[in-house]
C-alpha cells in the first residue's frame, strides 16, 4: 500500500512537469479559456444524488465575466469538457455584452454529485461560426422547452419537436432566467402534437419557474383535459396541488406571493408527485390516462361540464417552462432548482486564461525541444524521490525522537529498580517498543544479560568483561541502527551533486542544437536564438531548482540523524555505567570499604 501511495505521488508530479498534456490548449485559433467546476456535492449544489445527464445554467456577468474579447453575440462560445477534447452542446439564451449579461444552457453529459467536473469556456475567435443549438442541448426526452425569449410573438420550442406555442402572451422583463412571460388573461396554449400526447400511464414531467402575484383560490397553471381525462397543475391559497381526473393532492409546501418558486410534476405508472423547490412536496397514488388534445397554461382553456367547480386563471408570471416524456430523477429536479436560481452554487467560475498572451515562463516552455523535455524528466524523477527519501526520513526520524525521549522518560523513572524493570512490567507503549531506537540497545543488553543468568551466571557480580560483552553487543545495535537511519540517504547526495550536472548537460545540448539550426536556417538573429538559448538554460534552472530543496533536506535530515545517534551513545554509556554501579564487582567491595 505504501509502494502504491509512493507511485501515485510520483504520477502526480510527473503529470505536473509536462504542461503539455495536463493543461492542452483545445484549438489554437480561440485565445482565451475559462474554467468552469460543476459541483453537484454537499458543499456545493447539493442536490443529494446523481442527476444524470442535465443542462447547466451558466449565468456570465461583469463579476465573474469581463466579456473582453469575446464576440458581440457570443458566436464564438465554446464549452469542452474536462479532457479538452469533448465540444458540449450548448444554448445562448441571452447574450448582451453591453449589458454584461449572459445566459447560456451547457449540456452535461454526466453530472455526479461525488465528483465536481471541470469545463472550459472557450472564446475569442473572430471567425467562428455560431453552434449553440438548444435542439441538443436538451436531450431527446424533453418535448418542449420554452425560454420566453421572444416578445410579443408566440414562445418557441427549444427542442427538436418544434413545439411551438399557438398563442402569444405579454414578455415579462427581469425575470428568475433572463425574460418571461405574464399570465392571467388568455391561456397560453400548447400544439396537440404526436410529441407531446401521453398514453395511458405514461411517465411525464412538468416544470417550470412561477411567480404568483396574489394568493387566490384554484388558480390553474397547467390543465390538460381529453374527454373525461384531466390533469391539472395549479396553486390554491398558495398551496400547490396537481389534481388528476378529479382526485386532488392534499395540501403541501405553501409558496410566496411576488416571489419565484421552482414548480414541478412528475408521474410513471404507479405515482404522480408534486415538487417544490426541487424537493417532493405530496404526491398521488395514480397514474396519468392518455391525452392527445392541447394543453392550456395559465387558465383552463376547456373546463369541465357544468356543475363542477371552476378553475380561475393564474395571474402572476412564468418561466422555463419544460415538458419530459419520462419521470425525470429527484436529483436532477433538484439540480434544476438549484442551478436556475439566481444565487446558484452548482457552477463556479475560475480565472481567464490567455493563450495569445503567454507569460515568459510559458514562451520557454513552448520553445523547449524534446532532449530538454527528458532532461527535465529525468530531473524531475529524480525530485520525485529524493522527495519521498526527505518526507520519509523527516517522518521516521521524527517518530524516534518521540520515542526515544519517552523511552528515556521511563528509564530514568525506573532508577533504583532493577534494569530489566522496564522489560518485565510491560507498561512501555507498542508504538516506542516499534519505534524506539534506544529501546533496542535496551532491549539487547536485558537478553544477554538473561542469556548469562540461564547459563548459571551471577549477575549480583557481574565482571567488567561481562559488561564489555553486554556493551559490546549494544554497540553492534548502534552500528545497524545507525545505518538503517542512513540507508537511502545516499540517494540525496547523488541527487545534491548530480543534478545540477544532468541540467548543465541538458544545457550544453541545448545552446549546441540552437547554433547548428539557427547556421542551418541562415538566420542568427537574437529573436530565433533567444528562446532556444532560454529552453537551454531552463535545464540547468531545473536542475539547481531540484538540487538545492535536497541539500537543504539533506542537511536536515543529517543533524537529526547524529543527535539520534548521539542520543544511542550516551545511552550505552549510562546503561554500563548503572550496570556497573548496581550489579558490578565493585558493588561488593562497598561493605569492606565502609568497615575501613
Amino acid at each position: 500500500m505504501q509502494r502504491f501511495r509512493r507511485l501515485l505521488f510520483l504520477l502526480t508530479i510527473l503529470g505536473t512537469l509536462v504542461p503539455g498534456l495536463a493543461h492542452a490548449w483545445w484549438q489554437p485559433d480561440w485565445a482565451y479559456r475559462k474554467p468552469v467546476t460543476v459541483d453537484a456535492g454537499p458543499k456545493a449544489g447539493a442536490v443529494g444524488g446523481d442527476p444524470g445527464r442535465i443542462p447547466v445554467l451558466l449565468r456570465l456577468h461583469s463579476g465573474n465575466f469581463n466579456f473582453e474579447g469575446v464576440s458581440d453575440n457570443g458566436a464564438d462560445l465554446r464549452f469542452v469538457a474536462g479532457d479538452d477534447k469533448t465540444v458540449l452542446n450548448h444554448q445562448i439564451e441571452q447574450f448582451n455584452p453591453l449589458l454584461g449579461i449572459a445566459l447560456i444552457w451547457v449540456d452535461v453529459p454526466a453530472l455526479t454529485a461525488g465528483t465536481p467536473q471541470q469545463l472550459w469556456m472557450y472564446y475569442g475567435n473572430p471567425k467562428a461560426p455560431a453552434s449553440g443549438n438548444g435542439q441538443r442541448t436538451f436531450d431527446p426526452d424533453y418535448s418542449l422547452v420554452y425560454h420566453f425569449t421572444e416578445p410579443g410573438v408566440p414562445s418557441r420550442d427549444s427542442t427538436a419537436y418544434g413545439n411551438h406555442a399557438q398563442t402569444a402572451v405579454p414578455a415579462l422583463d427581469g425575470s428568475v432566467i433572463g425574460a418571461g412571460a405574464r399570465l392571467g388573461t388568455a391561456p397560453l396554449m400548447l400544439p396537440a402534437s404526436p410529441s407531446l400526447a401521453l398514453a395511458a400511464g405514461a411517465s411525464f414531467t412538468f416544470s417550470a419557474w412561477v411567480r404568483p402575484d396574489n394568493l387566490g383560490a384554484r388558480q390553474v397553471l397547467y390543465a390538460r383535459r381529453d374527454g373525461a381525462s384531466e390533469l391539472l397543475i395549479g396553486i390554491d391559497q398558495g398551496v400547490p396541488f396537481v389534481q388528476v381526473n378529479g382526485q386532488r393532492s392534499k395540501p403541501g409546501q405553501p409558496i410566496q406571493a411576488a416571489q419565484w418558486s421552482h414548480l414541478a410534476v412528475k408521474a410513471d405508472k404507479n405515482n404522480v408527485a408534486l415538487y417544490v423547490g426541487g424537493r417532493p412536496a405530496v404526491s398521488l397514488a395514480t397514474a396519468l390516462p392518455a391525452f392527445t388534445t392541447a394543453a392550456s397554461v395559465g387558465a383552463d382553456a376547456s373546463p369541465a361540464a357544468s356543475g363542477a367547480d371552476t378553475l380561475a386563471n393564474f395571474t402572476g408570471a412564468i418561466d422555463e417552462l419544460r415538458l419530459s416524456r419520462t419521470a425525470r430523477p429527484d436529483a436532477l429536479l433538484l439540480a434544476d432548482a438549484v442551478s436556475q436560481a439566481s444565487e446558484s452554487r452548482l457552477a463556479v467560475f475560475g480565472a481567464d486564461e490567455q493563450q495569445a498572451g503567454k507569460s515568459h515562463f510559458g514562451f520557454i516552455i513552448a520553445a523547449m525541444p524534446l532532449d530538454a523535455w527528458i532532461v527535465v524528466g529525468v530531473l524531475g524523477l529524480m525530485m520525485v524521490l529524493s522527495w519521498i527519501i526527505m518526507i520519509g526520513k523527516g517522518r521516521s526520524y521524527g517518530a524516534i525522537s518521540r520515542a526515544n525521549a519517552q523511552f528515556m522518560q521511563s528509564f530514568h523513572e525506573a532508577a533504583g529498580a532493577p534494569l530489566d524493570h522496564l522489560a518485565r512490567n510491560g507498561k512501555l507503549s507498542a508504538s516506542v517498543k516499534t519505534d524506539s531506537s534506544l529501546w533496542r540497545l535496551y532491549d539487547v543488553a536485558i537478553d544477554e544479560m538473561r542469556r548469562r543468568h540461564d547459563r548459571g551466571y551471577d549477575l549480583n557480580a557481574v565482571s567488567n568483561a561481562t559488561i564489555g560483552a553486554i556493551r559490546a553487543a549494544m554497540d553492534g545495535v548502534m552500528v545497524r541502527e545507525s545505518e538503517r537511519m542512513s540507508k537511502r540517504m545516499i540517494w540525496l547526495s547523488t541527487t545534491i551533486e548530480g543534478a545540477p550536472y544532468v541540467g548543465l548537460f541538458g544545457t550544453v545540448i541545448g545552446i549546441m542544437l540552437v547554433f547548428v539550426v539557427a547556421a542551418m536556417a541562415g538566420a542568427v538573429d537574437i529573436n530565433s536564438v533567444a528562446p532556444g538559448m532560454a529552453a537551454a538554460l531552463l535545464c540547468t534552472a531545473a536542475g539547481l531548482g531540484v538540487a538545492i530543496p535536497a541539500l537543504f533536506g539533506y542537511n536536515w535530515l543529517s543533524s537529526r540523524s547524529d543527535a539520534i545517534v548521539a542520543d544511542m551513545a550516551v545511552f550505552v554509556d549510562e546503561f554500563a555505567t548503572r550496570l556497573a554501579e548496581e550489579q558490578g564487582d565493585g558493588r561488593q567491595m562497598r561493605p569492606v570499604l565502609q568497615q575501613a
